[in-house]
């Protein structure tokens, strides 16, 4: 497979599964709102923090107020991260590889971007429960297209490969930002506010059922282990690293337990650093400092992933050029 079609697969899957991400942060926020007092930045800014984006976000509109956050998470085309400009990309790296993906995926991820085009264009547009459903819901059925139509090989391994690092990097940020800015003081651990916020932080990874079927109580360190360390549950982190590690090496070939390239090395020491992890040592450390570190690996993991099967190669003593088409 060319290079090229691989980075659109890639990252078509990646902006798409932020897009979803993105609509999960706000959603969960307006019901978290009707459970706690007042509402200000306190509830609105930590969605900002999450997305990585808080300088741009402070340059242009300043208060993090509940408007002024939605706008820049939802329709703000400026901000790389916001929903319209996540669905704007993944079409267009869908668009560069129309040959190699189904009818079927097409024609849902361009009404998918057609939806939120008028959305953003209509200046009296609600950003309410019924659109950010919409928005997970379009993801959602465009990965059972995915998986219903596209074959086994080398490009749905890709497609895979970009959706579970992206999951596993947003997946960190709620658990880490969420929690960590808005629980007031520490006076409210174990109170009926912390519950609130360990049961919002659940609902935003679409966990809270899941989990009270294994746990039936909230509890801090049952959480963590179920979001962090579960291997069966989708969107918890360890899982997407143990699948992402899988497609990693269904697409080079190379057996477990050996590298062939930066990427199958770092990916496999963060496997390894998963499978033999507790959440003991994980909460001793603190939640705070193993999560801001895991988002470095996963950072570093992607720019193996481009260096190993992106970028461009020196040819016939030519200087090699930085390959990438569309950016994280």
């Amino acid at each position: 497979m060319l290079s090229r079609v691989a980075e659109s697969l890639y990252w078509m899957s990646r902006y798409l599964e932020r897009a979803e991400n993105v609509a999960r942060f706000i959603d969960v926020n307006y019901h978290m709102c009707l459970d706690i007092p007042g509402e200000g930045p306190d509830q609105w800014k930590p969605l900002v923090d999450a997305s990585g984006d808080r300088e741009a976000f402070a340059e242009r509109y300043g208060e993090a107020t509940r408007e002024n956050v939605i706008r820049f998470l939802t329709f703000d085309t400026e901000n790389p991260n916001s929903v319209t400009s996540c669905v704007q990309v993944a079409r267009e790296n869908a668009r560069w590889i129309r040959q190699f993906i189904t009818l079927e995926m097409w024609e849902h991820l361009n009404r998918f971007y057609l939806m939120v085009g008028d959305a953003a264009r209509n200046p009296s547009a609600v950003v309410d429960h019924d659109f950010l459903n919409q928005v997970m819901t379009a993801n959602q059925l465009f990965l059972g297209i995915l998986d219903g139509t596209l074959s086994r090989g080398e490009g749905w391994h890709f497609c895979r490969l970009g959706r579970l690092l992206e999951r596993a990097d947003k997946s960190s940020r709620m658990l880490d930002v969420k929690y960590f800015h808005l629980l007031p003081t520490v006076e409210h651990v174990g109170t009926p506010y912390d519950d609130i916020l360990w049961a919002a932080v659940l609902r935003s990874m679409s966990a809270l059922e899941m989990y009270r079927k294994r746990h039936h109580r909230i509890d801090p360190g049952h959480v963590v282990e179920f979001l962090v360390l579960d291997r069966e549950f989708p969107r918890a982190i360890h899982h997407c690293v143990m699948m992402a590690e899988e497609s990693l090496r269904e697409i080079s070939g190379t057996p477990a337990g050996t590298f062939h390239n930066r990427a199958e090395q770092r990916l496999g020491r963060l496997r390894a650093e998963f499978d033999y992890a507790q959440v003991e040592e994980i909460l001793e450390g603190g939640l705070h400092e193993f999560l801001d570190g895991l988002q470095t690996k996963l950072n570093t993991l992607g720019e193996a992933v481009f260096e190993s099967f992106f970028a461009r190669r020196p040819v016939g003593g030519e200087a090699a050029r930085g390959g990438g088409e569309s950016a994280a």
